[in-house]
């Protein structure tokens, strides 16, 4: 009996060292666990922002107020025959 639990012991101690200390062990999981969950949220923040560039992209080649609203914004132009007048303070 006693050379049996001895057995058992030292295999108990060996799944131990395995599971604790060796190739893929629970410490190396949970770090994974953890990166995989921040890239997961990165995932969700960039679907969310490639969503709101396809609905602009939509609208702009939908239709012109897109595009002309855009154009005063962001290149500054003017219609023809429009006075433009900036104030600076």
């Amino acid at each position: 009996m006693r050379p049996m639990l001895i057995v058992l012991m030292v295999s108990f101690v060996a799944l131990q060292h395995k599971l604790w200390l060796g190739d893929g062990n629970v410490i190396q999981w949970m770090q994974l666990q953890k990166k995989l969950n921040l890239q997961q949220t990165l995932n969700n923040q960039l679907v969310t922002r490639n969503k709101a560039l396809e609905a602009d992209i939509q609208e702009l080649k939908s239709g012109n107020q897109a595009l002309e609203e855009q154009a005063r914004a962001e290149l500054g132009m003017v219609k023809e025959g429009e006075v433009f007048y900036q104030f600076l303070d």
